[in-house]
């Protein structure tokens, strides 16, 4: 008599489904740890799991899943998902069946691919499906920015041109798709250049598209000029409604250097008070382009916008380049993944570069190995090669971001090439210290610098220090709003918090005796931190920043604009009626008059339409002091400041009044005093908690209420020798704008 085997428990747990047939009964009956190896190693040795593309089999016949399978049912979802290439589908049908989800029918694995689940491609380049580039000659490409005044519509006009080429499906989601970053979402403006390749067909002729999208705000220049080195042309964006502003004619200007061919786009033009014939005027009056080649578009509705696409094909021309000279590629922008290393953009000038290459940095004379070539989709999507006239990205082993320097040209191992001439070097205007707000975060600090600094290569980096905040960096940057977003960057991408001091401008100071000369190196020296700024005995002449401004407004606000650039020590240069209502007018600006709030207080006096751009325009002499901030007589070194002799006091006065409002009250008596050496000339006090020590005496002889008084006095002072004042974080913060506004 037989003996009849016990019942499984996943029998007895719940009725069983219905098993799918063919080879996947075996494994979907397998549910113990035994059974499931079986099983698998079944469905990867089956002829049909063995002949499906990109799934590597290993010298056991095992696919890659086989080897380190977890002993846990609810791991078997994690194994499976590791399938790539075509051979997903099968895995991503196997891993729903091993948690029990529902399903339709089984798949039938040897119908065509189409028919497989569909699902999100593997990140690997390995298994990517490669474009070839080389179906593009070189008279079918086309390289070009977007440049234009902020708010004018580039990132819109980038979406719909996205759109046409099918680039990106056409959603109602599609805004500012190529402002990747946090901070460019939530400011709703770009302060990274963008690239996307776009391909589009035209009579016939299959086109390469590579777009740059670039930021609008004067203090993200750098972005503009770096990226223009490559393109061929540029669309300048010009609004309907608000016309040429100032950093247009800037932008206008930086593409008639670099030689570049120039497209107006009239946008916006479906706004009510719209007015493209008057732009047109504008264009032709101060740029000299005829107003029949002005584009009238509306990005937003997608008006007239494939005529953009036409007159870049037809304008705009083919990169002179050769493919079959040696390898030169220019570095123009990068990016850093903490598991690729530096991800470089590249614009090919010469040759061919293809993974497994070996190339050299002009810059280090390292050498690398290619480990992977594209373009951006605007994703990134791995190629075959890149070509000569070519724009997209090569991934190469760079760990270290000092060795991916923005400007360098990349050439083919032993075949060494002249190096491309590169970028001038971004001259910062504002400079401000940097410090950890926890001494321990000062590594980490320094890595997220090293790293964000690698994507914004205007910023400059010097070590320093202070006896309150430790040490840190004064970091140069374009502008205050490029500070911001910085200190915002660090913040979002690399959850660092510090502490940020008052911004200044670099000065110059001319040594007057040989022996400093000797001390310093040479006879002119550049201060670039307050506390460091030289004494007057010392130096015969100070020297301070200036720059050439550009305001355009309408003429109706003309008269107090002109008593504010006067109120800042401006001197004008120009003044020119643009057009009937708007007025362009040319200031030589001291640059720390500008730099904090002029901004600000020129679209209020404005109403916001006010514009406004600078260049710089070297050095003048100016009457400048140090400023120092007293606490209770000692110097706060974070807060000391260089102004000009006739603004010391009222400057001081600010300062001291913000300070008072920012002080948390103390036990003792706080006195905030602005000085220039020995005077001072600013005063303000914070007082202190007072305990009513007279509370307990009611009656008696006012002798003793006089001692209790005495004491308590003598106890304040002794406070106020030994006690130390804190400055807190966002004291700093709110004395960056210490002028009136008015």
């Amino acid at each position: 008599m037989s003996r009849r085997r016990a019942p499984c428990w996943r029998q007895q747990a719940a009725p069983r489904r219905a098993a799918p047939s063919g080879c996947f009964r075996s494994w979907y009956l397998g549910r113990t740890t035994r059974g499931l190896l079986s099983s698998l190693h079944r469905v990867c040795l089956s002829p049909v799991h063995r002949t499906l593309p990109g799934v590597p089999l290993k010298t056991n016949g095992l696919c890659c899943c086989c080897l380190s399978v977890p002993s846990l049912d609810a791991s078997i979802a994690r194994v499976m998902w590791t399938l790539v290439g075509r051979g997903w589908g099968c895995a991503r049908t196997l891993a729903r069946w091993a948690t029990g989800a529902a399903l339709g029918p089984a798949p039938t694995f040897g119908a065509a691919p189409e028919s497989w689940p569909t699902c999100r491609v593997y990140s690997s380049a390995e298994f990517k499906e490669k474009l070839d580039m080389s179906r593009f000659p070189v008279e079918n490409i086309r390289n070009f920015s977007i440049v234009a005044h902020v708010d004018h519509g580039k990132s819109t006009l980038a979406d719909r041109l996205l759109e046409l080429t099918g680039t990106i499906d056409k959603t109602e989601n599609n805004k500012q798709v190529l402002d990747k970053l946090q901070v460019e979402r939530e400011r709703g403006i770009t302060v990274k250049a963008q690239t996307a390749s776009l391909f589009y067909n035209c009579e016939g002729k299959q086109y390469l598209l590579n777009l740059i999208d670039t930021p609008g705000h004067v203090d993200f220049s750098y972005e503009v000029s770096r990226s223009l080195s490559a393109c061929q042309g540029v669309l300048l964006v010009v609004d309907a409604n608000e016309g040429i502003q100032a950093q247009t004619v800037a932008n206008f200007f930086l593409a008639f250097e670099a030689q570049l061919s120039v497209i107006p786009v009239i946008n916006k033009i479906d706004l009510k008070n719209a007015d493209p014939e008057r732009v047109e005027n504008q264009i032709e009056k101060v740029f000299d382009i005829p107003s029949d080649e002005c584009i009238k578009i509306s990005a937003k509705l997608g008006t007239n916008v494939e005529s953009v696409l036409q007159a870049v094909i037809e304008r705009i021309p083919p990169p002179k380049v050769h493919r079959k000279n040696p390898l030169r590629a220019l570095v123009f922008d990068s990016t850093f993944d903490q598991y690729r290393g530096v991800i470089a953009n590249v614009a090919l000038f010469d040759g061919v570069v293809s993974k497994g290459d070996k190339i050299v940095s002009a810059h280090t004379q390292k050498t690398y190995e290619v480990n992977e070539v594209g373009v951006l989709n605007p994703n990134e999507q791995p190629t075959h090669k890149l070509y000569a006239g070519q724009v997209g990205y090569l991934i190469a082993g760079m760990k270290n971001v000092i060795e991916a320097q923005i400007g360098d040209t990349l050439y083919l191992h032993k075949q060494p090439v002249e190096p491309l001439p590169g970028f001038k070097s971004a001259k910062p205007m504002v400079f401000a210290g940097m410090y950890p707000v926890d001494q321990s975060e000062y590594n980490n600090l320094k890595s997220a610098i090293e790293k964000l600094t690698l994507n914004d290569s205007s910023v400059t980096v010097h070590r320093d220090s202070s006896l309150a905040l430790g040490a840190g960096w004064r970091l140069g940057f374009l502008g205050l709003l490029h500070m911001e977003v910085f200190n915002q960057r660090l913040e979002q991408e690399y959850n660092a918090s510090v502490i940020l001091t008052t911004p200044t401008v670099p000065y110059k100071a001319v040594l007057s005796s040989s022996k400093l000369i000797k001390e310093y190196r040479e006879k002119e020296i550049t201060i670039i931190n307050p506390a460091q700024f030289p004494d007057k005995s010392k130096v015969t002449e100070y020297l301070e920043p200036v720059v050439l401004g550009t305001i355009i407004t309408p003429d109706e606000y003309t008269g107090k604009i002109m008593m504010l650039c006067e109120a800042r020590r401006a001197v004008q240069k120009n003044m020119i009626f643009i057009d009937q209502n708007r007025v362009m007018l040319k200031y030589l600006f001291p640059l720390n008059e500008i730099v904090v709030d002029f901004y600000d207080s020129l679209k209020s006096l404005s109403s916001g339409y006010a514009s406004f751009d600078y260049e710089d325009a070297g050095y003048q002499t100016a009457e400048l002091v140090k400023m120092d901030i007293l606490l209770n007589g000692n110097t706060v070194e974070e807060l000391v400041t260089v102004v000009h002799k006739d603004k010391a006091h009222s400057i001081g006065k600010a300062i001291c009044e913000r300070l008072k409002d920012s002080l948390p009250r103390q036990l003792f008596e706080i006195a905030i005093q602005a000085a220039i050496g020995s005077k001072i000339i600013a005063r303000e006090t914070v007082k202190a908690y007072r305990k009513n020590v007279l509370a307990k005496c009611y009656g008696g002889d006012i002798t003793r209420k006089m001692k209790l008084l005495k004491r308590q006095a003598e106890g304040k002072k002794k406070l106020r020798k030994i006690g130390n004042v804190e400055v807190p974080k966002d004291a700093f913060i709110k004395v960056l704008k210490t002028r009136s506004s008015k």
